[in-house]
Formats: structure tokens, C-alpha cells, sequence
């Protein structure tokens, strides 16, 4: 996943400082759009992902908490790793797409739209 946000993003900030000798700007941003919206999509399943590995980790903490057990701790051990690596892996695709939102105002800028430059 990650390869793959790396790549496309350098793909746009190429055609970008290639200026006119590029792509085409329209069909830049209608491509640029796709991958957005399969981020988006890859994000939000992220998410719900993360939200119920953090319930059952709370579940597994409280259960652990009323009935001490090492299989109990062991779970939720587990989980809490679980969780930890689902938070970065969400907080990279978040970042990810936030940088692609200033690429797409980039692209719209250079097709005469309407945008703004909300880096730096």
C-alpha cells in the first residue's frame, strides 16, 4: 500500500514540475481523483477495522480485570499490539491522502480552477 501511495504521488509531483511537456492537467486531475477515492475508500475501511480491534481490546482489558487470567492478559497483549500497528498504519494512509488533497489543488491551479495553496 504504502509502495503504492509513494509511487503515485511521485508520478503527480512529476507531471506537475514538467509543466506543459507532461501529461494533460484533465486527465491528470480525473486520474489524481481515482486514486483519491480508492484511498478514501482503503481509509475508511482502515478505520472500521481499527474501531472494533479496539473495542475487543477494551472488552479483553476488562474481562481480564474481573477475572484474572493469563490467557485474558495474553489476548489482550495481543490486541494492544494489534491495535498499535492499525493507529500507524491508519495515521500513514490519513497523511497520505491529506498530501494528495494539496496535489489535486496543485493540478487545479495549473488547469485555471478555482483552488488554493494550503502548504507551507
Amino acid at each position: 500500500m504504502w509502495e503504492y501511495m509513494k509511487r503515485h504521488e511521485a508520478f503527480v509531483r512529476r507531471a506537475l514540475t514538467a509543466g506543459d511537456a507532461g501529461v494533460p492537467f484533465g486527465e491528470l486531475r480525473e486520474f489524481h481523483e481515482a486514486q483519491i477515492r480508492r484511498m478514501q475508500h482503503e481509509r475508511l475501511i482502515h478505520l472500521i477495522v481499527t474501531m472494533f480491534c479496539a473495542t475487543f481490546l477494551l472488552l479483553a482489558i476488562g474481562y481480564t480485570s474481573a477475572r484474572p487470567s493469563i490467557a485474558g492478559a495474553l489476548l489482550a497483549g495481543l490486541l494492544l499490539i494489534l491495535v498499535a500497528a492499525y493507529l500507524v498504519h491508519y495515521f500513514r494512509l490519513e497523511n497520505g491522502v491529506q498530501r494528495w488533497y494539496h496535489l489535486a489543488n496543485r493540478i487545479d491551479a495549473r488547469l485555471g480552477r478555482v483552488s488554493a495553496d494550503y502548504e507551507g
